[in-house]
């Protein structure tokens, strides 16, 4: 398989510090906005965007909230112990999980780990005696299993996380979380709590561009993907065959798949944790067509590289629908963990609203597949014309290319 032997260094470029957005624009849609189309580039502003997308198009955004996922425990010894939330154990279900108002499990990331031997960790909620409690259960292959309870029954998990937890903004931002961040490092949509990193190509859509967007008739559509942590994990092999790709969790309801199957019209993918349902979406329907879905709702990294057969994006989108017709699924809930790297031809997408990238990250290498080689032209023209990148940063408009 030759994507398998994609150089990751083909995907490097040189991103200078100072070119780093750390801290978000004083107005959403003030971003510059990149189109890439036919193979030109043109510069705008992100509150235009309606004019350059095809009327009636469906446009699909992830709606999942970014939860206040850091917490921070300090010890007797003083030591500080910060538990990242990763995903929910028990219950595993994220809604389930975030309105519990008894003791959940979850799976974490935990720092200064050495220092938590033994014994619970308790964090106070300042002024009214509420206590958060976090037990090591299990130490896993990658995290900690934690259990936590608190000593007030009326409260939720999400309610006690909003109160205890911090923005969980990137690394490479090199800050602590500030206040601004509990609002701007989420996109103004954003309702199913579960992600620990935003979707940030949608954190640039203000009520003002739903609104020039209505005007031509395109409506938003949701998906939910849970961000999980792995989205900022780099890629250290040489090539793309020894780097894993992280699980991540998804939910699309009927309606949307039902009108993805009677659809004629462009589809346009606000980021790329978007494309990535879609596609696993369509993925879904091709195993379900060919008998080899077998009640497991997942997508692994190169099973999409493996099929021969091909099979048109209606075809799969009316194969999964009668099956959640039949089988009365209101809401898919499924993981993948798919990789589009160039060579990999995105099936379900016209084109895809996204920021800028790291270099040498699995996020760019579907850029390239998205647009082929122009990425490099692409790039470097905001290189050149003072666009600010990653989280914070400036958009893009990218027409997929279909004859890269």
């Amino acid at each position: 398989m030759k994507v398998k032997k994609i150089s990751i260094t083909a995907y490097d470029y040189e991103l200078p510090d100072s070119r780093i957005a750390k801290h978000p624009l004083a107005e959403r849609d003030c971003s510059k906005l990149l189109i890439y189309q036919n193979g030109e580039i043109t510069n705008d502003t992100f509150h235009n965007v309606a004019q350059y997308i095809t009327p009636k198009s469906l446009l699909i955004l992830n709606n999942t909230k970014v939860v206040r996922a850091r917490l921070r425990f300090k010890k007797e010894s003083g030591a500080t112990i910060e538990v990242f939330l990763i995903e929910p154990i028990e219950p595993s279900d994220y809604a389930l999980s975030f309105s519990s108002k008894e003791k959940v499990v979850w799976k974490c990331i935990v720092g200064n780990l050495k220092r938590w031997k033994q014994g619970e960790l308790q964090m106070e909620m300042v002024g009214n005696g509420m206590r958060l409690v976090a037990k090591q259960l299990n130490r896993l292959s990658e995290g900690v299993e934690v259990e936590f309870s608190w000593n007030n029954s009326s409260m939720s998990f999400a309610e006690i996380v909003e109160k205890c937890g911090t923005m969980p903004i990137p690394p490479y931002l090199n800050r602590e979380s500030e206040d601004i961040d509990g609002y701007r490092y989420q996109t103004i949509y954003a309702e199913p709590e579960g992600s620990v990193a935003a979707p940030t190509a949608g954190l640039h859509f203000t009520p003002k561009v739903f609104e020039n967007l209505s005007r031509i008739h395109v409506k938003p559509h949701y998906i939910t993907l849970h961000v999980g942590a792995g989205t900022f994990k780099p890629v250290t092999s040489e090539t793309i065959e020894n780097h894993e790709m992280h699980t991540e969790h998804f939910f699309v309801n009927v309606d949307l798949v039902k009108r993805l199957y009677n659809n004629s019209e462009p589809v346009v993918c606000v980021g790329t944790t978007t494309l990535r349902t879609l596609e696993s979406l369509y993925w879904l329907g091709v195993k379900l067509k060919l008998g080899k879905l077998n009640g497991n709702f997942n997508i692994s990294q190169w099973e999409p590289y493996e099929f021969d057969k091909q099979v048109e994006a209606k075809e799969a989108y009316g194969v999964l629908y009668k099956y959640m017709k039949d089988n009365d699924i209101r809401t898919l809930s499924a993981s993948t963990q798919i990789i589009t790297a160039p060579g990999y031809e995105i099936k379900t997408c016209d084109a895809l609203i996204t920021n800028f990238h790291q270099p040498r990250s699995t996020l760019l290498l579907l850029v390239a597949a998205a647009v082929g080689n122009d990425w490099e032209k692409i790039y470097q023209f905001a290189l050149d014309n003072n666009y600010r990148f990653l989280s914070y940063g400036d958009s893009s408009l990218l027409h997929i290319n279909k004859s890269k």
